[in-house]
């Protein structure tokens, strides 16, 4: 597969978890149109607190999701917040 279809397949999968992941509120994907970039996706999930994190993170659902990438990623930058 090349990178934007795994892209592209990885976001689907996410769109997805919301209903079936009680503890997450909602999930916005992106996916990086600028070709000259190294990132390929931008996630942002809302979740009732840190416990939810590692709920969600763990997550039968999450796992096969993030599985889509295996083989295909090279890096992976995080950063959890409260607003």
């Amino acid at each position: 597969m090349e990178r934007l279809e795994v892209a592209r397949a990885f976001k689907l999968a996410l769109e997805k978890l919301p209903s079936v992941i009680d503890v997450l509120e909602s999930i916005e994907v992106g996916i990086n149109e600028n070709p000259a970039e190294d990132w390929d996706l931008v996630l942002t999930a809302i979740l009732p607190s840190m416990a939810d994190v590692a709920i969600y993170a763990n997550h039968p659902a999450h796992v096969a999701a993030a599985s889509l990438l295996a083989g295909h990623k090279a890096d992976r930058a995080c950063v959890d917040y409260y607003c």
